[in-house]
């Protein structure tokens, strides 16, 4: 069973929703990406995505996109984030990490190469956004001959027939993308996303997670009454935005709304009176 895999079966033991969290690697300097994943775990986060910065990242919005400027800025690449996973590994072998980016430095490197440095540096999983599910059985196969769990986006978009598709290939969990547009934008709507949630697990039984558009500890409470895993990123990438050139700050900032959003997963939704 994989670290993702055990990690979600341990949340469900206990009747409790996962909470994943995203930082871009090498933000806002590569020394900084290690302590702030180790306050997000201090913090509550059940598993850590590591973006793997790029000078194109389409699917972000500006903060995300500032982050990977910053990164990229400080010379980290793909060889850097995996680098902060094997020293993250050194304290801690038990939190699942999930790189997420985008192919080309991964095709940089080659797709056996890439999954043979990523499993030994101690990634559980990779979630690569513009990498269509139908173009992805050679790096789906690297992956899986590395143990590393290929996760897929579903967006509110996605057909049936493409939902079973990606479902029959997702490992460690689904992404579904609560929000058209890019990371960060608009607002939530909990019972449109339950309702694609629904239909997602009528194709598969692996956890969904859900993510874009989560601000806040209410935000994390509402979408757990419907998923199995809430995604967040913008909101923390956006408090280490505020903080830049104080790393205490920066960590104090990661730790307060990753605690904010894990007390919201674990609080029971109160209704207001009518």
């Amino acid at each position: 069973m994989s670290r993702i895999a055990h990690r979600f079966a341990q949340r469900r033991a206990e009747q409790r929703k996962a909470l994943v969290t995203y930082v871009t690697g090498g933000d806002p300097h590569p020394e900084a990406t290690v302590p702030i994943m180790h306050r997000l775990v201090g913090a509550g986060a059940d598993i850590i995505e590591v973006g793997m910065p790029f000078s194109d990242p389409m699917a972000d919005g500006p903060v995300i996109q500032s982050a990977c400027d910053r990164a990229l800025e400080n010379g980290t690449g793909l060889a850097g984030v995996l680098e902060m996973v094997r020293a993250f590994r050194r304290t801690d072998n038990d939190t699942p990490v999930v790189l997420m980016g985008y192919l080309n430095p991964i095709e940089q490197i080659g797709y056996q190469s890439f999954a043979r440095d990523a499993a030994a540096a101690g990634v559980d999983g990779v979630l690569t956004v513009d990498l269509p599910p139908e173009e992805g059985s050679e790096f789906v196969a690297a992956l899986t001959a590395h143990d590393l769990d290929p996760i897929w986006l579903i967006a509110p978009t996605t057909r049936m027939e493409r939902v079973n598709a990606i479902c029959d290939q997702a490992r460690g969990f689904v992404y579904y993308v609560s929000l058209k547009g890019v990371t960060g934008a608009g607002t939530l709507d909990i019972d449109d996303v339950g309702s694609h949630v629904d239909t997602i697990r009528e194709a598969t039984q692996t956890p969904v997670g859900v993510g874009f558009g989560v601000r806040s500890g209410d935000d994390a409470a509402r979408l757990g009454q419907v998923a199995d895993a809430v995604v967040v990123g913008t909101a923390i990438v956006s408090r280490i935005a505020e903080n830049v050139g104080d790393d205490a700050a920066i960590g104090d900032a990661v730790h307060a709304i990753t605690q904010e959003l894990r007390q919201g997963l674990d609080s029971p939704l109160v209704e207001s009176a009518p």
